[in-house]
């Protein structure tokens, strides 16, 4: 029997078409098999896609799986932002109860889901667990990524420690000086596919707080290639995991148990776009706070819909 599913193009974390995150949304995908699901997303060919299914639990209201034109990925954040735009365009925001979240559960586990706003204006967020904060890396695996980006220890932000981010998805985090030497990386994406596997990162995400864009602190990069995506125009994920290092390395200010910031990227790739990231904070032991959940917020911008059949 022939099957007909729905496929949207969605560019997320802007407002203008033709920028930030390009993700393939595909609805009603509970009949598409594993091999499918990968044969589409690579036909697609962009970064991440989402499918999106039935729940199969009650703790849960929609499940997503990502996958890119390579592998699934445990969780996609820009791909989450352009999910729930097309569900909410589409009248269907799949929200129980009196909360206004929706309970989205991937490879990862399950996150929250708000729609703020409503029309042309509605940003979505995205609400995670306070990621864990890894190992920082020796001097060796540091020369070896330095070396691989074609950046020397005099580029680094000396503020930043090189650290592995993340639970599911890690990430490892590079500040460097300025936007001079995001401007200069030349990526060795062989030699960072075996870094990867080496220091447990799937992705580099390098970052600097010294930059020209007016309304935000940090301006980045990021490169996953072993996850199949040679560099990935406007990361949500890796700005949640940011805002977890800032916090924890004293760069953000807290007030009234949160932080907030605007992170750039994009903008080497001819893609701008931003991440809007909020942190809540909860009461710890000797004055100290202790971080308790992560959003992730952005707009995002239809750039078609169509039909396959199957």
């Amino acid at each position: 029997m022939t099957r007909r599913i729905r496929i949207f193009q969605v560019d997320a974390f802007t407002t203008d078409r033709f920028t930030g995150n390009p993700a393939g949304v595909v609805l009603d995908a509970d009949s598409l098999t594993d091999v499918e699901m990968l044969a589409i997303a690579r036909e697609l060919n962009n970064a991440d896609t989402a499918f999106v299914l039935k729940p199969d639990a009650a703790d849960h209201d929609l499940r997503v799986r990502f996958f890119t034109p390579r592998t699934e990925a445990s969780f996609v954040g820009h791909a989450t932002v352009a999910t729930h735009f097309v569900l909410s365009r589409e009248g269907a925001p799949p929200i129980k109860g009196s909360s206004g979240r929706a309970k989205q559960k991937q490879k990862s586990g399950l996150v929250d889901v708000e729609v703020r706003g409503e029309g042309a204006v509605r940003r979505i967020a995205i609400r995670q667990p306070a990621p864990p904060l890894g190992r920082q890396l020796n001097d060796r695996e540091r020369l070896a990524v330095l070396d691989a980006l074609a950046l020397s220890t005099g580029d680094i932000d000396t503020r930043c420690p090189l650290r592995i981010v993340g639970g599911a998805g890690t990430r490892l985090l590079i500040g460097v000086r300025s936007t001079d030497q995001l401007k200069q990386l030349k990526p060795d994406f062989s030699r960072l596919t075996t870094l990867s596997a080496q220091l447990g990162a799937a992705g580099f995400f390098v970052f600097t707080l010294a930059h020209g864009f007016t309304g935000c602190l940090t301006e980045s990069r990021m490169f996953c290639p072993a996850l199949g995506i040679p560099e990935d125009p406007v990361s949500g994920n890796a700005h949640g995991l940011l805002g977890a290092y800032l916090a924890e390395q004293g760069l953000l200010q807290l007030a009234g148990g949160s932080a907030k910031f605007t992170g750039a990227q994009g903008h080497h790739l001819n893609r701008a776009g931003r991440v809007d990231v909020e942190l809540e904070f909860a009461a710890a032991q000797e004055n100290h706070s202790k971080l308790d959940g992560v959003w992730i917020v952005g707009q995002a911008v239809s750039i078609f819909e169509t039909e396959m059949e199957l």
